[in-house]
């Protein structure tokens, strides 16, 4: 490496010991912040809200960190009893201090021979050291569109290298990089796309608890998790020899692996101010495809693509989330796994998460009460221009009580998925309104059906909330839906009377207008019409206590209600 590795005044190797310097930012229970230490974090974690990294995604990737320390410090929990004295115990990370103690050289984020989540004397053929732009995911390409830093990154604190380091491992973009001396994937100094950090390619999902201590253990799984494949061997990254440049293929050995997963080589240039270069590279590849068994913290979605390519049934690929679409609208992800089910029976469109399918299993099996709450959280990237940049950042969840997780007692969650469903019909049926509207008045209707549907979901959101975090408090679900369809009812009418009000007089005198069995005189007063017939019959009258016909099935999500042909 160039000698700015070394203090030039002769004062000796610089170091960053992660295990003892304040590196990682954090949210007391208090409302402060602080940096801390990887040995603080862990002492102090009943006294800690969450972690708050630079982007919701270095939340992700830092609690994977800390998640991999845990499971490796502790050997395991090799199983829900285990895990329910962990549960049990204030000291629960106690042996974490000695196990970061032994491994201490391996989080040195200077050293020379090991540095941490790096390669030494990583180098191109040109020596070239190239813009802190290319960890810091803020300023992508040196294209800026998050602003916390503009129009570059020149110089970085130590402390927040390390942390963009981890980042880059887990959402590093893909795009042609400039080869590294060593990597046989090198051709004509570039190596071409291999894909984004492994945890760029998840709809990342976790279980938050009320502490940092409790969100460590809920996401903890125990080693005899039956849909979860943890081998032997499996070992985080600092308890393997340091990577060289380019890449190894090979498959994960389980979740410390997957949670370290070093698909980058990067190499930080620094002197006693900071750090101020870095060369990066690509690391160890990792396909996505049929990971469910090995990656807990993402739901799964089948590929029918891919198996009629690779000739093979079933193919999962992680299932991405949608900037779009708020985590309470895709609740059905989360708390129902559709599972096959007998001999011979289709495979699954979906799985839910492995961490919430562990959730459940702990309250199925009476380690957590029903009523106990935790916020399911979504965190994830989305990439565009063929990977090489990052569009959007999601960060969402949806607190619930783990009764909705309940493998045997699914009503609770087939109530939640099915009032997202209501939710749904209210939106469509105003979509439907809005669109008419527009059409009695001549003018175009899309735009204003998707400005009423957003505006419904909208509107929608903060009362399912505070519904969902009610549902656990009562001992039969079913009324809880009627009074939610009463709900949603009242909203969708309010709404409704809204668009109306606002159709003008256009609207109101109509136009003719082309439907599928001919020709009608459409205005303002039979759009209403339809409206109200089409809400009446999804979720009744808002003063009724009878449920409609259909309360008891499961409904299907995104049902669209149209005006009559």
């Amino acid at each position: 490496m160039p000698e700015d590795d070394h203090n030039s005044s002769g004062e000796g190797v610089l170091s960053f010991d992660l295990t003892a310097r304040p590196w990682i930012p954090v949210l007391r229970r208090d409302g402060s912040q602080a940096e801390l230490s990887l040995c603080e974090v862990f002492e102090r974690a009943h006294d800690l809200r969450r972690i708050v990294g630079d982007l919701p995604t270095q939340e992700f990737a830092l609690l994977r960190v800390l998640l991999a320390i845990a499971h490796d410090a502790l050997d395991g929990p090799q199983d829900i009893d285990a895990w329910a004295d962990l549960w049990e115990d204030d000291g629960c990370f106690a042996p974490v201090g000695a196990y970061l103690q032994a491994h201490r050289g391996r989080f040195d984020l200077l050293d020379a021979k090991a540095p941490f989540f790096q390669t030494p004397g990583l180098r191109t053929g040109q020596d070239e050291v190239f813009s802190l732009n290319r960890i810091v995911a803020d300023v992508p390409n040196g294209e800026p569109f998050f602003t916390a830093r503009m129009p570059a990154v020149d110089q970085l604190t130590f402390a927040e290298a390390a942390r963009w380091v981890v980042h880059a491992h887990a959402y590093d973009t893909s795009g042609i990089k400039t080869g590294v001396e060593g990597d046989t994937r090198v051709k004509g100094g570039k190596v071409y796309p291999l894909g984004v950090g492994w945890a760029g390619n998840l709809g990342g999902v976790f279980a938050e608890g009320g502490t940092l201590r409790e969100t460590l253990l809920l996401n903890l799984v125990a080693s005899d998790t039956s849909n979860l494949q943890i081998d032997d061997s499996d070992a985080p990254a600092w308890r393997r020899p340091p990577c060289g440049p380019g890449g190894a293929e090979r498959a994960p050995t389980g979740v410390r692996d997957l949670y370290t997963w070093q698909t980058r080589r990067v190499r930080l240039h620094f002197d006693r101010a900071g750090v101020r270069g870095v060369v990066l590279g690509y690391g160890d590849p990792l396909a996505p495809r049929d990971r469910q068994n090995r990656e807990p913290m993402t739901a799964w979605r089948r590929s029918r693509a891919q198996e009629k390519k690779l000739k093979k049934v079933p193919v999962y690929l992680p299932r991405e989330h949608t900037p779009e679409r708020s985590a309470w609208r895709g609740i059905g992800a989360l708390v129902v796994n559709e599972a096959s089910v007998g001999q011979g029976a289709e495979p699954a469109d979906y799985l839910r998460p492995g961490i919430l399918e562990w959730v459940a299993r702990l309250v199925t099996e009476g380690v957590l009460e029903p009523g106990f709450l935790v916020r399911a959280r979504i965190v994830g990237a989305c990439y565009g221009t063929q990977q090489s940049v990052i569009d959007e950042i999601v960060d969402d969840h949806v607190a619930m009580a783990v009764v909705l997780l309940h493998q045997q007692d699914r009503r609770y969650a087939e109530q939640a998925v099915a009032a997202v469903c209501d939710a749904d019909l209210a939106v469509n049926a105003l979509g439907d309104l809005a669109a008419n509207l527009a059409r009695a008045a001549g003018t175009g209707s899309d735009g204003p059906r998707s400005s009423a549907r957003d505006m419904a979901y909208g509107l929608l959101e903060a009362p399912y909330r505070a519904w969902l975090a009610r549902l656990a408090g009562t001992d039969d679900p079913y009324p809880q839906r009627l009074l939610w369809q009463q709900q949603v009812h009242t909203i969708a009418a309010r709404l409704g009377d809204r668009l109306m009000a606002a159709a003008g007089d256009a609207a109101w005198q109509g136009r003719t207008v082309q439907l599928a069995r001919g020709t009608e005189w459409l205005n303002s007063a039979l759009a209403g019409k339809w409206f109200n017939a089409a809400l009446r019959t999804g979720l009744g009258r808002p003063d009724s206590f009878d449920l409609p016909p259909d309360a008891d099935a499961r409904p299907a999500p995104e049902t669209t209600v149209k005006a009559p042909a």
